[in-house]
């Protein structure tokens, strides 16, 4: 959580936060402002220190309702430093980056940027930067920093904003399965009146419409695979296939907040009008291991645990897993799950990647997303939904919807 910046940054021993770029699409940002609406900004943070934002002076609204103390950029944009550059726009950058931290008390110490911003711009700056004050070291760190690392657990706030936005996805997947049971079916296939196949493609336009229309944003696309697209855990469909009775669509939807706020992950696994002896039987067999899984997670638990044990499931059950074979491609061949919030993707891990750090303590929003998948056998299934670790203990499933595999259609 954000109160516990500061003891992540004395272990990290880092001494200074500096996060750049717009607060919308760009979690660091967004994490420390709320998500005002800053399309460029500068955000300070010194150990032990409230954090300075540094606005663009057409923003000071936007800027003074995200509560954090705030400087004006044009401050730090005089011809002085122009000039002082010898008209070098880089070098005039940098200058005002040196005066910044300056005006913060920062002239020795460890430093670590985040944020998002051109990669050329960023090298450039930072680099001389770093050759301008020498007694800076600036550090790039990657998901165990301070900021990434107080991203894991949310507060009640964070988790309300999360379990309403899996409201929104539920209600748009309950759309997409009333649209599909409603259509009629020709030749193994749902069908528009004048008999022509309805696609992949046009589904995937009407749920970006349902999104867009309850306020949700879908940035990353959504999965709506079927057949072999389906047995290949991120292929996102092919738009002109058509929909086919009988064959297995995996349905993964993870849409955000407008502007980049806190996403929601979701997965059912759909069969129109009937399901074939193959498809129930894989079916049966991921939804046992996701109940299974369910049942035991604890807080505090390692999250590699959780991925081992769900090898040992699918296993028992006569799959092959990665566990065995990282190179697999068909059967279990990715990690049972990963942390949410203003990514789609953050801590815990549970996959190879994951340390003895990637617990599911108390706070932590994260998936579990068992699936088996053979694209040669022209299927696959996952189901996943999106977990809180309460405080209590408990994990709750932060927004129901039925797991069933056949979704019926009209016939005739």
């Amino acid at each position: 959580m954000k109160s516990d910046l500061d003891m992540l940054m004395e272990a990290r021993d880092v001494d200074v936060l500096w996060v750049t770029g717009p607060a919308f699409h760009n979690p660091p940002m967004y994490y420390l402002t709320g998500g005002a609406h800053l399309t460029h900004a500068e955000l300070i943070k010194v150990r032990g220190q409230p954090p300075v934002l540094f606005y663009n002076p057409m923003e000071r609204d936007e800027a003074a309702r995200t509560g954090l103390c705030t400087r004006n950029l044009a401050e730090y944009q005089s011809d002085e430093l122009s000039k002082l550059a010898n008209g070098n726009p880089n070098k005039a950058q940098v200058l005002r980056y040196q005066r910044m931290l300056s005006d913060m008390g920062v002239h020795a110490g460890r430093m670590a940027i985040y944020g998002r911003i051109d990669a050329s711009r960023s090298y450039t700056w930072f680099t001389m930067l770093q050759k301008l004050m020498p007694e800076l070291t600036i550090v790039g760190e990657i998901d165990d920093s301070p900021i990434f690392s107080a991203m894991t657990t949310k507060d009640e706030i964070e988790v309300e904003r999360i379990r309403a936005m899996g409201k929104i996805t539920t209600q748009v997947v309950g759309k997409t399965a009333d649209f599909l049971s409603s259509q009629r079916v020709h030749a193994g296939m749902l069908v528009h009146q004048d008999g022509s196949p309805i696609r992949i493609g046009e589904v995937k336009k009407l749920i970006n419409l349902w999104l867009a229309e309850a306020g949700a944003e879908n940035p990353e696309e959504t999965i709506f695979a079927i057949g072999g697209d389906a047995g290949v855990p991120h292929s996102t469909g092919t738009s002109s296939d058509p929909l086919r009775l009988g064959e297995t669509i995996v349905f993964d939807i993870f849409p955000c907040e407008a502007g980049g706020g806190y996403f929601y992950d979701f997965t059912r696994t759909w069969c129109l009008g009937y399901a074939s002896d193959v498809a129930q039987a894989l079916y049966e067999d991921v939804l046992a291991v996701y109940q299974q899984i369910m049942d035991e997670l604890e807080i505090g638990a390692q999250c590699r645990a959780y991925q081992e044990r769900v090898c040992e499931l699918f296993a028992a059950r006569g799959h092959a897993t990665i566990l065995h074979d990282p190179k697999l491609q068909e059967g279990y061949v990715h990690s049972l799950g990963h942390g949410i919030g203003l990514n789609i993707h953050e801590r815990p891990w549970f996959g190879r990647n994951a340390s003895e750090s990637d617990r599911l303590d108390a706070g932590v929003v994260f998936t579990v997303e068992p699936g088996l998948y053979y694209p040669s056998r022209g299927l696959g299934v996952r189901l996943e939904n999106s977990v809180w670790a309460r405080p209590d203990g408990k994990m709750e499933v932060l927004a129901d919807f039925p797991m069933d595999l056949v979704l019926p259609v009209r016939q005739g």
